[in-house]
């Protein structure tokens, strides 16, 4: 179970190793890209949790 906790542990040789194979596999100029597409995702997510429900759904009542 202890080998299994330390492999689960991201550290800071492993956050390196991920972001030089990021920036292999898209390049810098298509980074910033993703990273605004993640962003605005993102945002979508937050207005749409913020919604009320009964917009989403009508038969949705008010438990009052």
């Amino acid at each position: 179970m202890n080998s299994l906790v330390s492999f689960l542990v991201i550290g800071p040789m492993q956050i390196v190793v991920v972001v030089v194979l990021i920036l292999l596999l898209f390049g810098g100029k298509k980074i910033p890209e993703l990273m605004r597409g993640l962003g605005s995702g993102i945002k979508e997510f937050k207005d749409a949790s913020k919604e009320d429900p009964k917009d989403v759904d009508p038969k949705i009542e008010d438990k009052k």
